[in-house]
């Protein structure tokens, strides 16, 4: 494999945010405290897009709230997840995108910030291999505990995380001919920096003066 591309997942390969919709969802469901809980995932989702978000906070928040419910109650709350909210999403620009880089023979990978639990399936959905994405915590039934189990996939450590990744895979970053990350956000400029092909992709005000003005290329796989 020549070259690697990586891409971001919430408004990069799906037209929303899967972790603000999973929330969304359970209070549709009426699984959790509604006020309190759209509360804090509001307000979460307000500092993300700002920059301001605190990663592990946030995902002691998301991953607590997993681990109040019982295994299969969890698993079929995510199932219906799936089938209610993330399939619908999914754009056929997108798959297009990620086959382009399959079908040429790229180490293809998502990259995200949003748990590996919630988007592993996710990943699947999309014919995606490999994930990098922050990690739960798993009890010896593979049921979340609440805690964050090493470093949050958010800003610099998404650079952390790939060299991690690739060193498990027996590879090193350099060794690419080309590398591409494709993200929307702002908070991605540390990875989007690092390759040697980024793409802001539906990209974010911020992002797109940063792109702008560094002479990355804009891409838009949907107007949603």
């Amino acid at each position: 494999m020549k070259n690697l591309a990586l891409f971001d997942l919430d408004h990069t390969l799906l037209p929303i945010d899967s972790d603000h919709e999973w929330g969304e969802f359970l209070v549709r469901q009426g699984v959790v405290d509604a006020d309190a809980y759209q509360r804090r995932n509001d307000a979460f989702f307000a500092q993300y897009q700002a920059g301001k978000l605190d990663p592990v906070e946030y995902l002691e928040f998301a991953l607590g709230t997993l681990a109040g419910f019982a295994p299969a109650a969890l698993r079929d709350l995510h199932g219906q997840y799936l089938r209610d909210v993330i399939a619908p999403a999914i754009r056929p620009t997108a798959r297009a995108l990620l086959r382009q880089h399959q079908d040429a023979g790229d180490l293809v990978a998502i990259i995200t910030a949003t748990n590996a639990w919630l988007t592993a399936p996710i990943a699947r959905l999309l014919d995606v291999e490999h994930l990098i994405a922050a990690r739960p915590e798993l009890d010896a039934g593979g049921h979340p505990t609440g805690r964050l189990d090493g470093l949050p996939s958010h800003g610099p450590n998404k650079v952390t995380h790939m060299h991690a990744w690739l060193e498990g895979l027996g590879r090193q970053f350099d060794s690419f001919e080309r590398s591409y990350f494709y993200s929307d956000s702002h908070n991605d400029i540390p990875l989007l920096s690092v390759v040697s092909h980024p793409v802001a992709t539906n990209p974010s005000a911020t992002l797109r003066q940063h792109a702008t003005a560094n002479g990355w290329p804009l891409l838009h796989l949907f107007n949603d």
